[in-house]
């Protein structure tokens, strides 16, 4: 059966992101060197997908103005969700614009084109959904599946245990009768995730196809995983830049000190310039236009667009959001700290520190490992942080 029509699930914020979600959605933040929903995008259209539907919710603007009316040549239209009741409910939101069967995904997490392909493949006229399942020791953290042969016979959210072995990737094929379910959850009170409707759809005796994959799968939670994804993303060399030599990637206007040592691998971005004996890598992603000042060192870390990294400064295990200024001098050490989010304290996760947008730290700042300071603080120079810094925070010495 041939599918040219996609909706992408985009209005959710991604709490368990915070502070780096404050100003903008979870699939705004950065996948290595680019936006996680330009990843979404480029799987889709590699698929053949021709129609672009994007629902989007909180902080719409800041994907509607980065992604504009196309994407690769593909139109791309924009389908408002007012209040953030779940994935099935977002995904209603586009019915109007379509009139055939169509896949659904969501918009925060990396699916490559291989495995949405495989489940449009495996989609025809009998099914009235077919979803992409990955063999994962991860599947009891978000959703397993259960089968027999290809015909899906239950859906678990994050239940907890080793049994579950088949994962949920969030790429769905659908038909029509999606829709008439979700508005009957509406009308009966139910939960308005798709796990859910499709769960539904099971137990009511439609054809709920599995599609076996093992194309690429990967999401970010929390703070931490924006580290493991790009670990992830280079170690694969899926990086849109110019390789310049084995695992170093650069894009266009770069200013690269003759004198600083890129470890690969690693990826600079538009405009970003690397002083003088600087070390940058291995396992580092620049966003565009960002600047690491002479005898620094940067090692497996995210810094986000436009973030000034001070002469002399050490950041190890470290994501930046956008606009964020470290003095010189400044000490991320890394390594493995109890971080909090939220009321839930996760324990021995490897985060030195998460800097979000716009904040400063004036040089010679100490932050200890697992440090989470928010958007547009000020850290006075010479101090030491640890935990977290809220928004508009300010530590003096």
């Amino acid at each position: 059966m041939s599918i040219t029509a996609a909706v992408v699930l985009a209005a959710g914020e991604g709490e368990r992101l915070r502070p780096l979600t404050r100003n903008r959605p979870k699939p705004m933040l950065p996948a290595a060197n680019r936006p996680i929903i330009e990843y979404v995008f480029d799987a889709l259209v590699d698929a053949g997908i021709e129609e672009l539907h994007v629902v989007v919710g909180y902080k719409r603007d800041r994907v509607q103005g980065h992604i504009g009316s196309t994407y690769r040549g593909v139109p791309v239209t924009y389908h408002a969700q007012e209040r953030q009741l779940g994935s099935a409910h977002a995904t209603l939101q586009a019915r109007d614009a379509l009139d055939e069967d169509f896949l659904v995904v969501n918009g925060d997490q990396i699916a490559q084109g291989d495995l949405v392909a495989d489940v449009m493949a495996a989609h025809d006229a009998e099914s009235a959904v077919t979803l992409a399942v990955i063999e994962s020791d991860e599947a009891s953290m978000y959703g397993a599946v259960e089968t027999d042969g290809e015909r899906v016979t239950r859906i678990v959210e994050r239940p907890g245990g080793d049994e579950y072995r088949l994962l949920n990737a969030g790429v769905y094929a659908c038909d029509a009768s999606l829709f008439d379910a979700v508005e009957y959850a509406i009308e009966q009170g139910d939960e308005l995730t798709l796990p859910n409707i499709i769960s539904s759809h099971v137990d009511s005796g439609f054809e709920v196809r599995a599609a076996r994959t093992s194309g690429l799968w990967t999401d970010a939670t929390y703070p931490w995983d924006l580290l493991a994804v790009g670990q992830q993303l280079l170690d694969r060399g899926d990086i849109d830049a110019t390789e310049v030599r084995e695992g170093v990637w650069c894009a266009e206007r770069v200013r690269v000190h003759e004198d600083a040592v890129l470890r690969p691998p690693v990826v600079v971005s538009a405009d970003s310039e690397i002083g003088a004996n600087a070390v940058v890598g291995p396992h580092v992603a620049l966003g565009q236009n960002v600047t690491v000042g002479s005898n620094a060192t940067v090692e497996r870390s995210v810094l986000d667009a436009d973030t000034r990294v001070g002469a002399g400064s050490t950041l190890v295990d470290c994501v930046t959001g956008q606009g964020v200024t470290l003095g010189p001098g400044c000490v991320a050490p890394g390594g493995p700290a109890d971080v909090a989010i939220g009321t839930t304290v996760h324990e021995d996760r490897r985060l030195g520190a998460l800097v979000a947008d716009r904040a400063t730290a004036r040089g010679g700042v100490t932050f200890a490992p697992g440090t989470l300071v928010g958007p547009n603080a000020e850290l006075d120079a010479g101090t030491t942080v640890s935990g977290v810094i809220p928004e508009n925070g300010r530590v003096m010495r």
